[in-house]
């Protein structure tokens, strides 16, 4: 019994083989007709019969079988047999996040190195966040820029291409010369406590950069941080940028209104508060590997369930009974000649 169960497992509609007696059960209900007169007459038609009886009642047989084994593979084909494949490990998505980037006034201060030549901080981090990018595939990611205000350049998807150009095209002041870290912090909260993995319950992370103090915006830091605890995101803050001075010829000279101090202990509570990391990066090099121990931390996915994926099969014992129907239908012909 155990057999023929998992036998009728491997058709997706089993029930269609129960029309497979239909042939033989019309022929028996059915009464037969004979006819009493015949279609036509000829003069020499007993000896026709003597000379084609055993040929017609061979021929006959045959077409018979074969009619009935097309039939039979018809019924088969249409019950669609179906074949289990290889086992695939399907990802499981494990993380919505959202980068926060400050493009306050001060993230244009030249004191950054990359490739060998000064560049401004806002560069420095957009070529680190580029190849964070490049490392989240499978993720859903936003991302967020504040500066007086906090805006969100791309809600979460899974388009990074998407994410990268809206990064690209992000520019010092966009969002206003100063700094709302709160107001950033309470936008990405209300952001991912909106998305699908809040209702799923998967993991939901904001990585937030700045190189400032929080000077502007309605929500303080550490208040932004409770919301985002009790929202279940947690948050992975970044003090980002030197000393206000920039590498010329191999000395270190001070930029003009440079070294503005960034506040880190705030900036640590908040990650503290909510589970996260808080770290300092003072160049470049630093920044990137920050966010490699971020993409440590916040893996991209898990293994999700193994899945068997059905392969039709129906085209085979389809083919086969067109094959015998062409059989069934030359056979006499080929015995006539």
């Amino acid at each position: 019994m155990a057999s023929l169960t998992a036998w009728l497992d491997g058709f997706a509609w089993p029930w269609l083989l129960l029309v497979l007696p239909l042939p033989w059960l019309a022929r028996w209900l059915l009464p037969a007709r004979h006819s009493t007169s015949a279609a036509l007459k000829v003069p020499f038609d007993e000896r026709m019969q003597r000379l084609g009886g055993a040929a017609g009642g061979l021929r006959s047989g045959a077409v018979s079988w074969l009619a009935w084994l097309a039939w039979a593979l018809l019924c088969v084909a249409a019950a669609r047999p179906q074949q289990l494949g290889e086992p695939i490990q399907p990802p499981h998505q494990g993380r919505e996040l959202m980068l926060a980037l400050d493009l306050s006034g001060s993230m244009s201060e030249p004191d950054m190195q990359l490739g060998g030549r000064a560049v401004d901080r806002l560069t420095a981090a957009k070529a680190v966040l580029s190849d964070f990018l490049d490392r989240r595939q499978g993720d859903r990611v936003g991302l967020l820029v504040f500066g007086r205000r906090a805006y969100v350049l791309t809600p979460l998807t899974q388009d990074l291409v998407s994410v990268r150009s809206q990064l690209a095209d992000s520019v010092v002041g966009l969002a206003g010369q100063e700094t709302a870290i709160g107001d950033a912090i309470g936008l990405a909260v209300k952001r991912l406590a909106a998305g699908p993995a809040a209702r799923a319950g998967d993991e939901h992370v904001l990585i937030l950069l700045t190189d400032g103090v929080n000077t502007a915006g309605l929500l303080e830091p550490l208040k932004a941080a409770e919301l985002a605890r009790d929202a279940g995101v947690r948050v992975h803050t970044i003090a980002f940028g030197g000393d206000g001075s920039m590498s010329l010829f191999g000395f270190q000279l001070p930029m003009p209104g440079g070294g503005d101090e960034v506040d880190e202990a705030t900036l640590r509570k908040v990650a503290e508060t909510t589970g996260g990391r808080f770290f300092r990066g003072r160049d470049t090099a630093e920044l990137a590997g920050i966010y490699a121990e971020i993409d440590r931390l916040e893996p991209v996915e898990r293994a999700g369930l193994a899945v068997r994926p059905k392969i039709e099969r129906y085209a085979w014992p389809l083919g086969a009974a067109f094959v015998l129907g062409l059989l069934a239908f030359a056979l006499p012909q080929r015995r006539r000649a």
